[in-house]
């Protein structure tokens, strides 16, 4: 039997009619461009994962650091390569409020200088480490990129002794720059079309308060499931964001740490407080809501961080603030002092 072919039926060809001609915007300043890092408080561990005379390693940057916590209870944080032949003081101990090289025993002080040699020998003057600028705030270990910090880790309005507070560190890493996720805070627009947060009012661009080091403004607004909120939110520096403030009938204070463990990712510590309702029950079901809420707020982003190709193209009224914050991005700060010690 004779078979008949037939040929399926062309589609239309589509021809575009006005292509653009250049691409609109350049891209930010990366996070390592040029060797150059955001001097900016980074979160590396949680406190709880340094106790007394422990100490561990942590990938900052584009190199290796050490925390660790001497009998004194004091946090510090240096280089994490002995200047003698370059061991690992990771895998080293804490020696009273010194840390020690496992390969010769070389003990190194509070301020990175070598101490003493195990044979004796003068400690070299050059042999010493790269001391950060550290801090301890609500359970997490903060490492600022640079020599002399320009701000410090922010309080609730709520005082500390009033507060609980739970702390973790995402067990994933983002794959975008910190001031990538911290862009979002000004990005009116993304509130409403990822997180279906519904102002009150028109877009308070107006009343955002800026500083050298950051911006804050007030959210009155209703949540989803139109839970009314009232939160006091903002960022610092390219690695910080923190909000506040009512959420329905409880006040929930949060704080979200982006820390920066290598070129091209980061990874978020999330700190939740409350202000304590004196009934550990009650706490621990506004525990569980302000978790959800981060874990779902973290969840709604993470396809869109992990993919994006960040560059601010044509822009609108409603992305006043963000405009405002992407320049503070490319004009801030950055250097890399520990750069010759923790590679």
């Amino acid at each position: 039997m004779e078979k008949t072919l037939h040929t399926p039926a062309r589609s239309r060809v589509e021809l575009p009619e006005n292509n653009p001609v250049e691409r609109l915007g350049e891209l930010m300043p990366a996070e390592g461009e040029k060797g150059l890092f955001s001097e900016s408080w980074f979160p590396v561990c949680l406190s709880s994962e340094v106790g007394p005379g422990e100490i561990r390693g942590e990938n900052f940057l584009d190199g290796k650091i050490v925390i660790f916590r001497g009998e004194d209870g004091i946090v510090r944080a240096m280089s994490a390569y002995c200047p003698h032949l370059g061991a690992d003081l990771s895998i080293g101990t804490v020696e009273g409020n010194h840390i020690e090289c496992a390969f010769h025993r070389w003990q190194f002080d509070t301020d990175g200088g070598c101490a003493k040699t195990f044979i004796g020998d003068p400690a070299p003057k050059r042999a010493r480490l790269f001391k950060f600028p550290t801090q301890e705030a609500y359970g997490v270990v903060w490492v600022f990129n640079g020599n002399t910090p320009h701000w410090d880790i922010p309080t609730f309005q709520v005082p500390d002794d009033k507060i609980v507070y739970r702390t973790y560190r995402m067990p994933s890493h983002f794959a975008c720059d910190p001031w990538v996720f911290a862009a979002n805070t000004p990005d009116m627009q993304h509130f409403k079309a990822v997180h279906q947060i519904q102002f009150s009012s028109e877009d308070p661009h107006a009343d955002v308060d800026w500083s050298d080091w950051g911006f804050r403004y007030k959210l009155i607004a209703g949540h989803q499931n139109n839970v009314p909120i009232e939160w006091t939110l903002g960022i610092l520096g390219t690695s910080l964001f923190w909000q506040e403030g009512p959420y329905g009938d409880f006040w929930m204070g949060g704080m979200v740490g982006f820390g920066l463990p290598e070129v091209g990712k980061h990874q978020p510590f999330a700190v939740m407080a409350l202000e304590d309702s004196g009934d550990q029950a009650i706490n621990s079901e506004r525990f569980d809501i302000a978790q959800m809420l981060m874990e779902r707020t973290l969840g709604e982003d993470s396809e869109i961080l992990n993919t994006i190709h960040y560059r601010p193209g044509a822009l609108t009224r409603g992305d006043t603030t963000l405009s405002r914050y992407l320049k503070f991005v490319k004009d801030y700060p950055r250097s890399h002092p520990s750069a010759p010690f923790i590679n």
